[in-house]
């Protein structure tokens, strides 16, 4: 009798077990890659909506002095830029401390002096030269998805500047204004 109850015994085998273990492993992996997903476009309307609120300082510097700030002091591309991988970015918030809280800095940044915009998660400012400084300016920074060609940037000599490439899609972005 006892050997009678021990096989009709309520209970899993092992293959049942196994089954319902590598399901649930398959089920985390995929939640885990939607998950990965969404923080990578989180990430990527954060840099835009702090762009535009950058660039909305910007203007409104412009419209008290006449001009915009001027870039410099950065380590990477080369000292003419503002880079928010260093010190140079400080010395720009402080510029526009009265038009904003703070500096944006990338979700990702990684304080990394030898990347700029276009080779790491930073922003990197430049307003001098090409016929008429700190009367135009134009901020290169990066996507995590690529999206569209990069747009065109102008500055008042005519000289144009397009860091992500004219084909396909980029990560890398240029956006700014000529007066």
């Amino acid at each position: 009798m006892f050997q009678n109850q021990k096989k009709n015994s309520p209970g899993f085998t092992l293959i049942e077990l196994l089954v319902v273990i590598s399901i649930i492993g398959l089920l985390s992996s995929v939640l885990l890659v939607a998950v990965n997903s969404a923080r990578v476009k989180s990430r990527d309307v954060k840099r835009k909506a702090d762009l535009a609120q950058f660039q909305k300082a910007l203007e409104m510097y412009y419209n008290d002095h006449n001009e915009y700030p001027a870039s410099g002091g950065a380590t990477t591309p080369n000292g003419a830029w503002s880079n928010s991988a260093d010190s140079s970015w400080a010395t720009l918030a402080a510029l526009l401390k009265p038009y904003m809280s703070g500096l944006l800095k990338d979700p990702k940044e990684n304080n990394n002096t030898a990347e700029w915009g276009q080779t790491g998660y930073h922003f990197s400012y430049y307003s001098l030269g090409y016929g008429c400084s700190q009367q135009w300016y134009m901020i290169v920074y990066q996507l995590e998805t690529a999206e569209g060609p990069d747009p065109t940037v102008k500055a008042c000599d005519g000289t144009v500047f397009q860091y992500g490439g004219a084909s396909g899609t980029t990560k890398v972005k240029t956006v700014g204004v000529s007066r």
